[in-house]
């Protein structure tokens, strides 16, 4: 139910944002060439984490986060005939997760990332089909927002807990924009955002693990203005 009103309130407010853009699209004018030289678009994505080792005296879990929801917001510009870039907000709704055997506790949380892409295309600005790939660094915003209680399963090993998480972010990735009209785009992407593990919200107890980055994996359909 909450990712069901979640994704309403991220639909409402997309049209919100889109139409008064398509208006303006409307009155723009086509840059040289007579070929649409901005994008303005949103979409919605799956969100899959791989998962950290925890282990110590406390005993042995696996840590990160459960497969989720999104959804993205970004405005682009094609500058030369095969180079962009974009900068793009995502956000998603994934629980922290830790796992041992059959016990697994979950915990609220949410993530906000605020990126800016470069895309290389494969054929030239105007193109029915644009395969690319991009590349781009940004940050994230990790958010723990479950109710706490004075006892956890696996409190042990390790702890999801409230908070914050501020941590730098690198994205890679591909996909395929489809021109529909000289005035709408379609896209589907696959995307890695990798950020160093959030350790404030999954914190070890009586163990150690949780170190380095990780991957988020976020596949996704978009559809986007040009103007």
């Amino acid at each position: 139910m909450r990712r069901n009103c979640t994704f309403s309130t991220l639909t409402i407010t997309a049209l919100a944002v889109l139409l008064p853009v398509f208006a303006l699209a409307q009155k723009s004018k086509s840059s040289e060439g007579g070929e649409p030289k901005f994008e303005f678009g949103v979409g919605v994505m799956g969100s899959f984490y791989d998962s950290k080792s925890f282990t110590g005296p406390g005993g042995s879990a696996k840590g990160g986060f459960d497969s989720g929801l999104g959804g993205s917001i970004w405005l682009g510009q094609n500058m030369y005939r095969r180079i962009g870039g974009e900068l793009r907000y995502d956000f998603a709704l994934n629980d922290l997760m830790l796992e041992s055997g059959s016990t697994k506790v979950t915990f609220g949380s949410k993530t906000h990332a605020f990126h800016y892409d470069m895309h290389f295309h494969l054929t030239d600005r105007g193109s029915k089909v644009r395969p690319y790939a991009l590349f781009g660094a940004g940050v994230k915003f990790y958010e723990g927002n479950g109710v706490e209680r004075a006892f956890q399963p696996l409190q042990t090993v390790a702890v999801l807990t409230q908070g914050t998480q501020i941590t730098p972010l690198v994205t890679v990735g591909g996909g395929v924009k489809f021109q529909l009209t000289n005035k709408i785009n379609m896209r589907v992407e696959f995307r890695n955002n990798m950020s160093p593990f959030p350790k404030k919200l999954i914190a070890a107890t009586r163990s150690t693990g949780g170190n380095g980055w990780t991957n988020n994996l976020l596949p996704m359909v978009g559809i986007s203005l040009l103007f």
